[in-house]
């Protein structure tokens, strides 16, 4: 009875960052245009227990905002989403990606263009590139037209700065206005019906 009480002792006192080490969290990294945007769906599933707006897909080390706004580093903004996968699985992100973004623009999403706000998938490893795939053809199948979002391989996530970071949070009404003024509920609506994403 002791050695169990030390265990669980032992357990209670780990530091967050060695619980955060459970094999249960994982990550999974979207690319669907403005990345205040997308955190705000990502947020509000049970199961993400962190979301992170950053840069993927380009061979720049540690980007700046400017430099990849600006085009040319090759990264695209993103969103890293931390979850449980106990609690939602990477299928049911998908479902959320999808509906959260207009997976027929070739240059960008909604009103910002350029191959930095393009849509992608950044499958980690065969399991996440197949269930993207399969939702991939699920969503063509359902909206009967090919899309143009990329499932690509995993990249290396840099962290976007601070004053990136919960936006829709910290400046709501910069936010809202920025969401309306780049008409991207009004495409989400027009593309995905009663099934689109956005804000309520």
């Amino acid at each position: 009875m002791r050695l169990i009480m030390m265990f669980l002792a032992a357990v209670f006192l780990l530091s967050p960052a060695a619980r955060a080490e459970s094999p249960a969290l994982k990550t999974a990294i979207f690319a669907g245009g403005c990345f205040w945007c997308m955190e705000y769906p990502f947020d509000r599933l049970d199961g993400v227990t962190d979301v992170q707006s950053g840069y993927a897909g380009g061979g720049v080390e540690n980007p700046t905002y400017k430099e990849v706004s600006d085009g040319g580093t090759g990264h695209k903004e993103v969103v890293q989403v931390t979850y449980d996968s106990s609690k939602i699985s990477y299928a049911r992100l998908l479902e959320v990606f999808w509906r959260n973004i207009d997976p027929f623009d070739a240059e960008g999403q909604f009103c910002d263009k350029g191959n930095q706000y393009a849509s992608a998938i950044f499958a980690a490893d065969d399991e996440e590139k197949r269930f993207a795939a399969e939702s991939k053809a699920a969503i063509e199948s359902r909206l009967g037209k090919e899309t143009v979002t990329k499932i690509l391989p995993a990249a290396k996530f840099w962290p976007a700065e601070e004053y990136h970071q919960d936006y829709y949070i910290k400046n709501p009404w910069k936010y809202k206005y920025y969401r309306g003024g780049c008409g991207r509920d009004g495409r989400l609506k027009a593309v995905w019906g009663d099934e689109a994403g956005g804000e309520e």
